[in-house]
């Protein structure tokens, strides 16, 4: 009797143990589902699953609505009881016909894009894997609503609502990636981050200032990197995958492999891809003022302009780039979790492609031009308490220490002088982020933070035919720049169907810098900044049914001057050279914009989003005087003085708008369109078009999924820029543009027809293809600097175990 009852004991434990554990899986092929967010209010609690699909859930006991959702799939709202059946499983329906996702960056909190007043568009890995982007650039690029421009292959500098650079802020991981040497021109550090070790991309559009401070001007991109898996059973959970890929267009090498242990409390998770890309073939058809005709190559001690065999390879363009992952949690406890990351990134050398394009008479200016490795590593350790307190429900407090290092090297054709400038920026940041609901129907989100960066600068001038070298002039001053802040966001429910947000944030950012006199005399050797700015924002979501979304928000950021806009000198152009101003201010965004969002049935969708921004005392690049003198002699050229000044407001409108219809059959049609229009004031008093505001875009792609197969065939399509609708300053630069009627540089309307298909072979093994640019059109996206990819066949596979 005594040993039947213990049985009976032991077996019921074993069921209420089991009962905990739940499985999430896909409706139509019943494959588990990663990274599904399961979460609830009363009591406060949010997990994941595991790579197994399992979660566990005796934190939600008690709970009487548990939300299980995940982009791409339609949210299920259940109780504890339900899900706590023996053996229960649930059984996700893919769809992308819903208002409902899971955002974080809106408020750094898992929240419902129901209550946030802004637009946020997410990426999933699993996109992320069918599209197969090169580079987080490009990832950012195939949602059709972010522009992507291109100085050189190893490159992405993306534009947002008419800002770019350093208008826009790149997080990782919650960690600001912005340092104080994030220049106006063209920049590619998000190119530092690897496609193949992101979870999951967040664009929030607009400013973004009252979060996340400085930069948040035009949008913040929010890259989440893979996180350890924990196992719910005492047996170690271990998932990993390998990838192995080909591409034509650039003769693509890549492999990636990553691997994720888990145990009940540890976990680890490590990841190491390399790419190898040669230089970038363009199209067929398309300008011939695109085409490469002659390069330079130094044979024998000497420069000699070499015939390109073939015109429509641009060299030299390729380069190689390695990124490694490790990451370790400690979960001791429900209410405590501990994140260590280590990332790091490099590449090879690699060409400023454009600066090649540029002549002098009937020669090329340049010999060289390159960029030396671009090295990116961050420490990151985050702290999360979850646990109902007076003063919050959750806490989160991230420590992150950062190092960059870039380099510029270049030389004047038939000219032995090597200049090498090279910069380092340690970056240490701490934060502490508090979620606390007040009510039923109030919560509230606030924190402090605190920045500091150091930026050292030196440079180099080697005479290659003797070896010897000398210092040169550094692009930057020795600096310290640091910002300290603290945040605060409302939000209530005023009904079931009203939610209104509100927040502030008062910044206060300090700017020290020392200029080296030896090589320019300038009338100042120190240069310090010590100001506050305050932002705020006002929102409101309307969501009378549950088909219906309305949107309204008014919000400003800042951005204030850093070491490149104080301190820096360099040619911006031909026979311009820019140089340091002492006396800057931050800038200021003013934004206005209303959105709508409407499911008909469970078939068609639309999202609509119409925004103004004033941007007032903008810092922008404007003829200067140095010593009195409105010029100065230059890498041995007469050249006009300019500097960053506050001397311009800048506007920008535009609409953001996208449709879904889900066909019979597994077919799914989807378009987005992106307009932009901005003007920015000169000196005059006159306008020109602003730099940064990209022609409108637009993308369609029809969807077919079976239970193995997906197919995506698609369009892209990018309107012209006419001479006259060209900002000022890309009206010089005729080496990278078309050539229209009259001799002036502007830049076509392109398209492109692409298809993409994977196909699952088994549970572990998949191979995607496609062929991007299928009609292998040549054409260089607006700003860009070198052609984009022709024809280009891409071949990968894709091992899960």
């Amino acid at each position: 009797m005594k040993q039947t009852l213990l049985l009976w004991v032991m077996l019921g434990g074993c069921m209420k143990s089991y009962a905990q554990v739940i499985a999430i899986k896909d409706r139509e092929d019943s494959r588990p589902l990663e990274l599904v967010t399961v979460s609830s209010d009363d009591p406060k609690r949010s997990a994941l699953t595991n790579a197994r699909g399992r979660v566990d859930l005796s934190p939600f006991k008690g709970a009487s609505r548990i939300e299980i959702r995940t982009v791409g799939y339609q949210t299920q709202t259940v109780s504890y009881d339900e899900l706590a059946q023996p053996g229960f499983t649930v059984y996700l329906k893919p769809t992308s016909i819903s208002l409902d996702q899971v955002v974080v960056t809106a408020n750094r909190w898992d929240q419902s894009s129901r209550e946030v007043p802004v637009k946020i568009t997410t990426t999933s890995a699993k996109e992320v894997a069918f599209q197969n982007p090169q580079t987080a650039a490009d990832l950012l690029g195939q949602s059709g609503e972010v522009f992507i421009q291109k100085s050189q292959q190893g490159g992405g500098s993306p534009m947002i609502r008419g800002f770019s650079t350093n208008r826009l802020l790149i997080t990782v991981d919650g960690v600001r990636m912005n340092t104080a040497i994030f220049r106006s021109g063209n920049l590619q550090n998000v190119i530092s981050l690897d496609p193949f070790s992101i979870e999951n991309t967040e664009v929030l559009f607009g400013p973004g200032s009252v979060m996340y401070g400085s930069d948040a001007i035009g949008g913040v991109m929010s890259f989440y990197t893979l996180t350890p898996r924990l196992a719910t059973e005492a047996k170690p959970l271990v998932s990993g995958t390998v990838v192995g890929r080909f591409s034509s267009a650039n003769r693509e090498l890549t492999g990636h492999a990553d691997v994720r242990i888990g145990w009940q409390k540890w976990g680890l998770a490590t990841s190491i891809s390399h790419n190898q890309f040669g230089d970038l073939r363009m199209g067929s058809h398309g300008p011939d003022e695109y085409l490469r005709p002659e390069y330079v190559e130094r044979i024998e001690g000497e420069d000699r302009v070499i015939r390109n065999a073939d015109p429509r390879v641009q060299r030299p363009t390729g380069y190689s780039q390695l990124n490694l992952l490790q990451k370790i949690r400690f979960k001791p406890s429900e209410r405590w979790d501990f994140n260590y990351g280590f990332q790091y990134s490099t590449t090879s050398n690699y060409a400023r492609y454009d600066r090649l394009l540029r002549y002098r008479g009937k020669l090329p200016r340049s010999a060289e031009w390159n960029y030396g490795p671009q090295k990116w590593m961050m420490n990151h350790l985050t702290m999360t308490n979850a646990q109902s307190r007076s003063l919050y429900d959750q806490m989160t407090v991230r420590l992150a220490h950062q190092f960059f290092e870039e380099s510029r090297i270049d030389r004047d054709l038939n000219d032995p002088e090597r200049r090498t400038t090279r910069e380092n920026v340690n970056a240490f940041s701490a934060s502490v982020d508090f979620n606390k609901q007040l009510t039923d129907r109030q919560k509230l989100f606030y924190g402090l933070e605190a920045i500091y960066n150091k930026v050292v600068s030196t440079a180099t001038n080697l005479d290659i035919s003797t070896g010897a070298s000398t210092p040169g002039p550094p692009r930057y001053p020795a600096s310290d720049w640091a910002s300290y802040a603290a945040y605060l966001t409302y939000q209530r429910k005023m009904s079931d169907q009203v939610t209104v947000q509100a927040g502030a944030r008062y910044n206060q950012f300090v700017l020290n810098s020392v200029f080296e006199t030896t090589f320019y005399p300038f009338p100042f050797t120190t240069a310090k900044l010590n100001h506050g700015a305050l932002t705020g924002s006002l929102g409101l979501v309307y969501n009378p049914v549950s088909s219906w979304s309305l949107s309204a928000n008014l919000s400003t950021g800042f951005r204030s001057p850093n070491v490149d806009d104080v301190g820096k000198v360099f040619e911006s152009t031909p026979g311009a050279v820019v140089v340091p101003n002492p006396n800057l201010k931050a800038e200021y965004a003013y934004n206005a914009e209303v959105g709508l969002a409407k499911v008909f049935g469970s078939r068609v969708k639309i999202d609509l989003t119409a925004y103004y921004t004033l941007l007032d005392n903008a810092l922008v690049r404007r003829n200067f005087t140095l010593n009195g003198q409105d010029s100065i002699v230059y890498n041995g050229e007469r050249s006009q003085v300019q500097a960053i000044q506050n001397a311009a407001k800048a506007t920008v409108y535009g609409i953001q708008g996208g449709l879904e219809i889900g066909l019979p059959a597994g077919f799914q049609l989807a378009s987005q369109v992106t307009f932009q229009k901005g003007e920015e004031e000169l000196d005059d008093g006159s306008t020109s078009p602003l730099r940064h505001a990209a022609p409108w875009l637009a993308l369609t792609r029809l969807s077919y999924t079976a239970r193995k197969l997906r197919l995506d065939l698609y369009g892209i399509y990018n309107a012209p820029v006419r001479y006259q609708d060209l900002a000022q300053e890309e009206q010089g630069k005729g080496y990278m543009y078309a050539i229209d009627a009259n001799g002036k540089p502007y830049s076509p309307d392109w398209y492109t027809l692409n298809i993409k298909a994977q196909y699952q072979l088994s549970d572990f093994l998949s191979v995607n293809t496609g062929v991007e640019n299928i009609t292998d059109q040549r054409y260089r996206p607006y700003s860009s600097g070198i052609a984009a990819p022709g024809r280009n066949v891409i071949v990968s596979v894709r091992a899960k175990f």
